[in-house]
């Protein structure tokens, strides 16, 4: 998969340094098992390339630095690569003040922004990020879609595996809903609203309108609020109202917060701590035979392994798609 995606980035122009990042973080996600927002995205990917929604040539630039915190624009750049080089900066700021924090605008769609989270924690950095998206959720007591489900991502580096949490503020992130219908599949719980306003666990009534599902209902909506509030204003970006009147989903804002546990130099109790609450998590009797409990990221772990030594599951309809791009260009 990674090579197959590589020849197809390089084709399209992009560096081989960015062609080997894009296609190692579509294929890590996709192993992890989040095809929604690995593998399946790819076709839509190159599509907003033709139509030149994404600059493959553009650089995120520095516009403005108050010591820990600095603002950027993505130029509308790949936003995998925005993505990438913010969290490094943030990383390098947190370790030089304690806390870094870097504002994007002009990005666009990160993928899986738990990639983003991982990558603090392996650098030792705890990290909170979130990004705003396009309206595709009705605030609480609306018909129509006027919030985004903006993922937020908190990271937590740990020696026995990373908590990762990653979540759309919808009950379900649209890619997944995509996913499931792809799969043929009714989602679990209902996810959004049909055109007779009733709540559907229907993948195609949801995708037909976008009208997801917050999170906790009126909690989810005003959750979903604030970080739109909080991802324009630090980055001086376009809000979900703007990005709504756009023809395709650009030019997004998002914040990249990390900070640097290790200047505590307690790290032996941090460890303890996280594992005194997962252990607490754990141990308690399942509510139906065969469950579990697990924290953030620790169903990722396992998927990971299985999928490294089984093979990875992917959609024939989206590889076959792939290899005719690949081919065609």
């Amino acid at each position: 998969m990674r090579e197959t995606l590589k020849s197809l980035f390089t084709k399209y122009g992009f560096t081989d340094a960015k062609a080997s990042l894009l296609s190692q973080t579509y294929t890590n996600s996709t192993i992890d098992g989040v095809n929604s927002h690995g593998i399946n995205r790819v076709p839509l990917f190159i599509e907003y390339i033709e139509k030149g929604q994404v600059d493959i040539n553009a650089e995120a630039q520095k516009v403005q630095s108050l010591g820990s915190i600095e603002r950027w624009d993505g130029k509308l750049g790949p936003g995998i690569i925005n993505a990438v080089k913010c969290t490094d900066r943030a990383i390098e700021l947190a370790k030089e003040y304690g806390i870094g924090m870097v504002s994007l605008r002009n990005t666009n769609h990160w993928m899986r922004g738990g990639t983003y989270g991982r990558r603090a924690a392996d650098a030792g950095c705890i990290a909170l990020l979130f990004t705003n998206t396009q309206p595709n959720m009705p605030p609480w007591g609306g018909k129509y879609s006027r919030l985004g489900n903006n993922p937020l991502i908190v990271s937590i580096p740990r020696k026995e595996g990373h908590v990762v949490l990653d979540m759309a503020i919808s009950q379900f992130a649209f890619g997944k809903i995509k996913d499931y219908g792809l799969r043929g599949k009714k989602l679990p719980y209902p996810g959004g609203w049909d055109d007779a306003d009733e709540l559907s666990n229907d993948p195609e009534k949801i995708l037909g309108n976008e009208r997801g599902l917050p999170i906790g209902y009126w909690k989810g909506s005003a959750l979903s609020m604030v970080l739109d509030m909080l991802a324009t204003i630090l980055s001086a970006g376009d809000s979900t109202a703007k990005i709504g009147k756009k023809e395709f989903e650009s030019g997004i804002s998002q914040v990249y917060i990390c900070i640097y546990p290790k200047l505590f130099h307690d790290t032996e109790i941090q460890e303890n701590l996280l594992q005194e609450i997962i252990d607490y998590t754990h141990n308690v009797e399942p509510m139906h035979e065969g469950d579990r409990t697990y924290y953030p990221g620790e169903k990722t772990l396992l998927t990971r392994a299985k999928n490294t030594k089984e093979g990875i599951p992917v959609s024939e309809e989206v590889w076959t798609k792939i290899l005719q791009l690949a081919a065609q260009k």
